[in-house]
């Protein structure tokens, strides 16, 4: 029998420990569940332009309707993440600053935490990117996955710095929902549900997720894109990974740490900052 639902609180709690429990890993494990995570959601954006680019007829027709099966796709990847225990840097902004109110992690540990978690991301999202978009020949000239991923990008590039980080706060704000959400769950399938519906929304609503734009614009790049790599980290995934920062952090990790603590905990003495949050 699966474990019994856990209630808000428990979850909160829940997002506590497994924080510490990721600050505590040996690194080299760490950044191999974020490579893995990454190559994951990479995997999802990539079904999502191969399944809703195919869909040209109904993107002409019904443009709401093709963004929907590009949203009710890409989850695949956030469920293999949550599944399979491997890391997402966009989750961790809410799930590491519940442990840093409740002063259990140190800012030092959940910065270098973060920082890994962020470089494991965008190494496995490229590697996605190479190797399952462009070497498989799915990513090529005149595709319909690989128009579709373009129209994606250039929408995302020609976006102003301040409309992509609020973009991205709202990206976030629904995968930490998700993840929330999922953590509640006690079985497969309910974690599922409560993963798919708010990925679906944020994918469907255009907004910008730093780990999933780790794959669409270095695809479309490679694919041929007439955009520059400085583009990309200036003015998508600089304002993106703020936007997602607050989101998550903020309005997620922070809100509900407070919600459900009765005040920030005395700090932890060294020995037990040492087991939580030191690498081996």
């Amino acid at each position: 029998m699966g474990r019994t639902n856990l209630t808000p609180a428990e979850v909160v709690d829940y997002a506590e420990s497994t924080s510490c429990a990721s600050a505590a890993m040996p690194r080299a494990r760490f950044v191999t569940r974020a490579v893995l995570g990454g190559a994951f959601l990479g995997v999802g954006g990539l079904l999502g332009t191969v399944v809703a680019g195919g869909a040209v007829e109904l993107g002409e027709s019904n443009p709401g309707l093709q963004k929907f099966v590009f949203g009710a796709v890409f989850p695949l990847g956030f469920i293999a993440v949550v599944l399979t225990g491997a890391d997402l840097f966009t989750s961790n902004c809410a799930t590491f600053l519940v442990a840093w109110y409740r002063r259990s992690l140190g800012a030092a540990a959940v910065l270098r935490t973060w920082t890994l978690s962020y470089l494991g991301n965008f190494a496995g999202a490229l590697a996605a990117a190479a190797l399952l978009g462009i070497a498989t020949g799915i990513y090529v000239a005149g595709a319909d996955a690989t128009v579709f991923l373009h129209e994606i990008v250039a929408g995302k590039l020609d976006r102003s710095f301040v409309e992509t980080l609020v973009r991205g706060v709202g990206a976030n704000l629904l995968v930490c929902i998700a993840a929330w959400q999922a953590y509640s769950s006690g079985d497969t399938l309910g974690k599922m549900a409560g993963i798919w519906f708010p990925v679906m929304g944020f994918v469907a609503l255009g907004m910008e997720h730093s780990v999933a734009n780790m794959f669409f614009v270095p695809a479309a790049i490679l694919s041929g894109l007439d955009a520059t790599w400085a583009e990309f980290l200036v003015d998508n995934l600089l304002p993106a990974t703020i936007g997602n920062m607050i989101g998550g952090g903020v309005f997620i990790g922070l809100a509900y740490a407070w919600i459900y603590t009765g005040g920030p905990r005395p700090p932890a003495t060294a020995s037990t900052s040492a087991t939580r949050a030191d690498r081996r």
